[in-house]
């Protein structure tokens, strides 16, 4: 499978508490903070979700 790389861009300040506990669920604590994750449905719901937060990188 592949995988994505997911780095938080701005801050949580001023989200909504769904979209504070989608980061927390990530693994995504502060700004400029990368996890890596395996590409499947739910992890990309979740990505989705906070778009406009998150910086989306595809892994090979």
């Amino acid at each position: 499978m592949s995988k994505i790389k997911v780095t938080q861009r701005k801050s949580v300040i001023g989200s909504t508490h769904y979209q504070k506990k989608t980061m927390k669920a990530l693994g995504l604590r502060r700004i400029n903070h990368s996890v890596e994750k395996e590409v499947n449905p739910q992890i990309m719901g979740m990505v989705e979700k906070v778009r406009h937060l998150v910086l989306i990188e595809e892994i090979n």
